[in-house]
């Protein structure tokens, strides 16, 4: 039912809620053919003409419009306003949760714009407590409802979570599908008209490519979307283009020419961005440095603790905080900290508890490494079949392919050959081979 049957329907049940007929309700000012016209939702009345009704009506224009009081929709945009503060917190239970009772309640139904809202928050929370198959749910409605299209700006932005959220759960194809259609419309032009929003979903498409080992076309379209962005000269595109090219660049083995576009990532966040998302990018260019540059563990030990600094001054998520705690771990490990690098472990471990799957084993197998280099061999091994559960119940990404090879290592320090031959054999069938 559109808006417009909506409000008419409206009219009508408030008009014989007060006893009057058409004709009556209609006098002086209309015909009581328009008002029926109205009702049965084959006229959109005028702004003033619905000023008028809900004058005759004794009801506030605010319901009529929208079919709750003006009380009501403060209190249903204060609930949002609610919901996207524990999203941006990083309570995704409790951010979800707000979410569904918005959206149980039954007020937004006439509120198209407010229950997408709802409907997108819910499906982003979703998403950051792991469900990924509700998540998906969720925004392919939003993105194929026909009676109640998304603006524009929303259809991007649901556009890039749901390429994301396929991505994570290995549907590669889908991910580049929902990405290429998004860009590209359905007039396909030779060139998108760019802008931060195409961008920003750009850089979601090219990590699908990345992730998908289509090196070949992440390469070629890292170069798109750095052009794009200089042509735009905005710093949401720059950094959107820069960090994700660096992704491509490190994957072909390119680190250093990889660093030089992160930093230059970090540097404009720096000048303009808001102080969590700093912290996050700092983060993440810590880790890549980590991997490009091994040797220098000292450096980048320092790096990860000014970034768990800044997260935790900056109310970072949960899962930012794992993850550098996680990176602390791994670089103990290197300078030979296990005892260290328990702690790092631990801690993690306690962040994550309904989190991600692959997270959660990556503090699983950290935990495991650590006790076994402390000679507690038995609890090591318990640490150990916990992450081999949850790596055999997430998708088959990347990601777990690299868990399933730390995991293979380590139960091959534990003279567990016939485990480690299967973690080996998962491995290489998390990446199709």
């Amino acid at each position: 039912m559109t808006g417009q049957d909506l409000i008419g329907q409206r009219i009508k049940t408030i008009r014989r809620q007060r006893g009057l007929s058409q004709a009556q309700l209609a006098h002086p000012e209309l015909s009581d053919s328009y008002v029926s016209l109205i009702e049965s939702g084959k006229r959109t009345p005028t702004a003033a003409v619905l000023e008028l009704l809900a004058a005759k009506l004794d009801c506030s224009l605010t319901y009529l419009i929208n079919g709750v009081t003006a009380e009501q929709m403060q209190d249903l945009e204060l609930g949002l306003g609610y919901a996207t503060m524990a999203l941006n917190n990083g309570e995704v239970s409790e951010a979800r949760r707000r979410y569904a009772e918005l959206l149980e309640d039954g007020s937004l139904a006439g509120l198209t714009g407010l229950r997408q809202q709802a409907e997108y928050g819910y499906a982003l929370a979703s998403e950051a407590c792991g469900d990924l198959d509700e998540a998906i749910t969720v925004l392919c409605r939003l993105r194929e409802s026909a009676t109640e299209p998304l603006p524009a700006e929303r259809a991007i932005a649901v556009a890039i979570a749901l390429s994301r959220c396929y991505r994570d759960r290995g549907d590669l194809a889908d991910a580049v599908r929902v990405g290429e259609e998004a860009i590209m419309g359905p007039a396909r032009p030779a060139r998108p008209a760019w802008n931060d929003d195409l961008v920003e979903l750009g850089a979601t498409l090219l990590a699908a490519y990345t992730v998908r080992h289509d090196m070949l076309r992440a390469r070629q379209f890292a170069g798109e979307l750095l052009s794009a962005a200089e042509m735009l000269g905005t710093p949401r595109a720059t950094v959107a283009a820069c960090w994700n090219a660096a992704m491509v660049a490190e994957r072909t083995g390119r680190g250093e020419e990889a660093l030089v576009l992160g930093e230059r990532a970090l540097a404009i966040q720096s000048e303009t961005g808001e102080p969590r998302n700093l912290a996050r990018l700092r983060l993440a260019l810590a880790i890549l440095r980590s991997r490009v540059r091994p040797a220098e563990a000292e450096t980048c030990r320092g790096l990860f603790l000014r970034s768990e600094q800044e997260l935790t001054e900056t109310f970072g998520s949960a899962v930012d905080r794992a993850r550098c705690a996680i990176e602390l771990a791994k670089v103990e490990m290197v300078l030979g900290n296990p005892d260290q690098a328990l702690v790092y472990a631990r801690k993690a471990g306690d962040l994550v508890q309904d989190r991600p799957r692959a997270l959660r084993a990556d503090a699983q197998l950290l935990l495991g490494n650590a006790l076994l280099l402390l000679g507690q061999v038995e609890q090591a091994a318990a640490e150990l079949a916990a992450a081999e559960d949850l790596l055999a119940s997430a998708p088959a990404t990347g990601e777990v392919a690299e868990g399933w090879l730390t995991a293979a290592t380590a139960l091959e320090r534990l003279d567990d050959g016939e485990a480690s031959v299967t973690a080996y054999q998962r491995a290489l069938a998390c990446v199709g081979l």
